[in-house]
């Protein structure tokens, strides 16, 4: 297995450390112990994001996947589930190590905030290398990561990237230390020890989010051998003027794109791209016309399987009609969809234009759909031609809601900013980014929660609209570095007349 590269705020951190360790070895001053305290905090704060981000996954992946194909993911959430829970029989012992030092250690001086005896040379290495501690944890970490690698597939393991290893380091200046000795050994204070401890404790939550990450992506990924497949043909149009060529796609609904299927029509072998074989004839004479799409695939089992499309039939006549959406192929709920309409060789004027599942208005080409149900909506052209209206086509389109926006506060939906920043602030906002229509969102309710260090929580605190009321101003205004501000239970209302929740945003002050 390769070995990845470490993300930067792992490299930062395992050079601090290595720093503050030759430190120690110069001189065991306050400001060094302070260094490892300030460390030992900035892993905490770490691990509990991490935290907050493995809790994000599967409560989302609850809300969705699991609901909407139980069959396929609960197996993959009951696995994502298992490495949560070798990665927290781990950090169980790291805690219990770290609390058990911290007795030893005289407990929290209240003074300082820190251990009484933080800079005591005696208490690590008598208790986690005389008493084999430091030998059992290493054993546990790097059983962990065998039991973590073990619940991939041999192509994810290729691609895994976590701290998560407890090896011996290479000699230096032919002195060879063990991992247990380099990291809890003699002349190791105690509030090193701590640090170290407090850096597995961030490896091991880091490793199992990436875990989480990897087999509940699984569910993203096309499965090939789905008993439910069935053939499907796409044309553009069922109307083509003479002359034109007819091209159609044919193709299987949750198509693996890694998979190359045998696709033939009327028993003529097809070009194959992208999973979708093309079928393209001369229409050099009108009339009506038929065929049939034949899909042959071959299962992950070795079995072969074959799919016939239903028989497709085509006309091939002088008039035509086009309707195409000015910004997408979908209509969308709540806001205008401008939509044009022509058929080649009629005046525009001659256009009789009407749909069901929606209402249609305009003129002269350009018209605009409205929607207020999702599903299909089909857009139907006529004409009057020489005296008599004839339909010309029919076409299908589906119907969606309007995505949900982000909840932003200070243009951010989450992370570091700063606490001057943060106070300054008079409102949140709905934002829908990347959307081509001008659909607005507006808050309608949320809550604010502060969690400062060593402190009590404060809130929740409710607020209507998108305005900070009073109450949150007040509570804004104690903001420190190091708290955690929280806009929790987020609604808004968008232009189609539904309430959407939003996801949280969560900020860390600096």
């Amino acid at each position: 297995m390769s070995k990845k590269k470490e993300t930067p705020r792992q490299k930062m951190i395992g050079i601090l450390y290595l720093v503050l360790l030759g430190l120690v070895a110069l001189s065991v001053s306050d400001s060094i112990l302070d260094a490892f305290k300030n460390l030992t905090d900035s892993l905490k704060t770490s691990t509990e994001n991490v935290q907050s981000g493995v809790d994000a996954s599967f409560l989302a992946f609850e809300a969705t996947k699991l609901k909407e194909e139980p069959k396929r993911a609960q197996p993959i959430y009951d696995r994502a589930k298992k490495a949560s829970a070798y990665a927290r029989e781990l950090e169980n012992y790291v805690i219990q190590l770290k609390d058990e030092l911290q007795k030893e250690g005289g407990g929290i001086d209240p003074t300082t905030g820190d251990l009484a005896k933080r800079g005591d040379l005696d208490i690590s290495p008598r208790y986690m290398i005389n008493q084999k501690r430091a030998s059992e944890l290493k054993k546990r970490i790097n059983e962990t990561r065998n039991k973590l690698i073990s619940l991939l597939s041999p192509k994810q393991k290729n691609g895994i990237n976590f701290s998560l290893n407890a090896v011996d380091p290479p000699a230096k200046g032919g002195i060879r230390k063990s991992w247990e000795e380099s990291n809890f050994g003699d002349g190791i204070p105690l509030t090193a020890a701590i640090t170290a401890l407090s850096k597995i404790q961030a490896d091991v939550k880091n490793a199992e989010s990436e875990m989480v990450k990897k087999i509940l992506g699984e569910m993203d990924q096309a499965v090939i051998n789905l008993d439910q497949f069935s053939a499907v043909a796409v044309a553009p149009s069922s109307y083509i003027i003479q002359g034109q060529p007819y091209e159609a796609e044919v193709f299987l609904t949750a198509y693996d794109s890694k998979s190359t299927p045998n696709i033939t029509v009327n028993g003529n072998v097809l070009n194959v791209r992208n999973g979708k074989g093309v079928y393209s004839v001369n229409t050099s004479r009108e009339g009506v016309f038929s065929w049939v799409g034949t899909i042959t695939v071959k299962q992950t089992d070795g079995t072969v399987k074959v799919y016939r499309t239903p028989e497709q039939k085509y006309q091939v006549a002088r008039p035509s009609a086009v309707v195409s959406p000015d910004k997408m192929n979908v209509f969308y709920i709540g806001v205008p969809n401008p939509v044009s309409i022509s058929a080649p060789g009629i005046p525009k004027q001659s256009l009789r234009v009407s749909m069901t599942g929606g209402t249609i208005s305009g003129s002269d080409g350009n018209y605009v759909v409205k929607v207020n149900n999702a599903g299909l909506a089909t857009v139907s052209v006529s004409a009057e031609i020489n005296g008599r209206v004839q339909k010309i086509s029919s076409t299908n389109f589906r119907t969606k809601r309007i995505p949900d926006p982000k909840a932003k506060f200070a243009g951010k939906t989450g992370g570091r900013m700063s606490s001057v920043v943060i106070k300054s602030q008079d409102y949140i906002f709905a934002i829908l980014d990347g959307f081509d229509f001008d659909a607005r969102f507006s808050i309608s309710s949320f809550s604010l929660i502060i969690a400062k260090p060593r402190a009590d929580v404060i809130g929740p605190i409710q607020g209507n609209g998108n305005a900070i009321n009073s109450n949150m101003k007040s509570a804004l205004a104690t903001v420190s570095p190091g708290t955690r501000v929280i806009f929790d239970n987020i609604t808004a209302m968008g232009p189609d007349g539904l309430l959407r929740q939003l996801d949280p945003i969560v900020l860390t002050a600096n």
